[in-house]
């Protein structure tokens, strides 16, 4: 009974941990393969046409969440900003938890929920479907066919959205705190001029380019060791999705805390 109980505490812990080994070897693989691919520009257009999927299919809901998040953001900090007199730090304010935190994290969860998701699903049926196996067989490196043009266009697109989820968000919150909250728009403007800083905008770029790598490593590596035929796919997708959120969150506060070390 106790040797049970231990089994059962130990079990997923065990799990999780081979997981994590394998996945490491995998990302081993993969900067090994990126330095091969350097060398093969004929296969650049394979990355041009995953940031055409990755990217522009991810720009549309992006656009959308920026829209709403800045005026929600505009609204809700008025409220707080309007009982002590201080409406014109609104916009510096609502540009660095934009810029900082809230551009990089919402980006990569809705590049996630569009596009980690689909990967994960069209390399899971590539796998039960054998068609990876045929690529192999043919003599095809299917990883660096499949695998590292994903990785390559989602660390090059996330930054892209970032920026423009920046943007989008910055815009519409200004909007609406100088037409429909009647802040000051000279205020408003002049607290991002002098408080603003480039680094606020860079930091939020370096922390795209993290989770772009990240989610896409894992979106490919839960697709490409996909078994158990639609059920299988079904379960990958959901697995690629809920890690790489998870796994956003937890990069995130290591580098705001590595960011806050140095200064940024």
């Amino acid at each position: 009974m106790i040797e049970s109980a231990l089994s059962f505490i130990g079990s997923p812990f065990l799990k999780f941990y081979q997981m994590i080994e394998k996945f490491g070897v995998f990302l081993l693989f993969q900067g090994v393969v990126w330095v091969r691919l350097a060398f093969f520009y004929k296969r650049m257009h394979l990355v041009l046409r995953q940031i055409e999927t990755i990217g522009f299919g991810t720009l549309g809901v992006v656009t959308l969440t920026a829209l709403f998040t800045g005026m929600v953001e505009a609204i809700q900090l008025y409220n707080g900003f309007h009982e002590f007199g201080v409406e014109s730090f609104m916009g510096y304010t609502i540009f660095v938890s934009i810029t900082k935190e809230l551009g990089p994290v919402f980006a990569s969860l809705m590049l996630i929920s569009r596009s980690v998701s689909a990967m994960a699903a069209e390399l899971g049926t590539m796998r039960v479907t054998e068609q990876i196996d045929a690529i192999d067989i043919l003599g095809v490196d299917s990883k660096a066919y499949l695998i590292v043009p994903r990785i390559i266009a989602t660390t090059i697109s996330l930054p892209l959205l970032v920026l423009w989820f920046d943007a989008i968000a910055v815009s519409s919150a200004y909007l609406i705190s100088t037409n429909v909250l009647d802040v000051n728009a000279s205020a408003y403007q002049d607290a991002i001029m002098r408080l603003g800083h480039f680094s606020d905008v860079g930091s939020g770029i370096i922390k795209a380019a993290t989770f772009g790598f990240i989610v896409s490593s894992i979106g490919s590596y839960v697709g490409y060791h996909t078994s158990g035929g639609a059920r299988g796919v079904g379960q990958a997708t959901i697995t690629a999705v809920v890690y790489s959120a998870v796994a956003i969150f937890i990069t995130n506060y290591f580098l705001s805390a590595i960011f806050l070390f140095i200064g940024w």
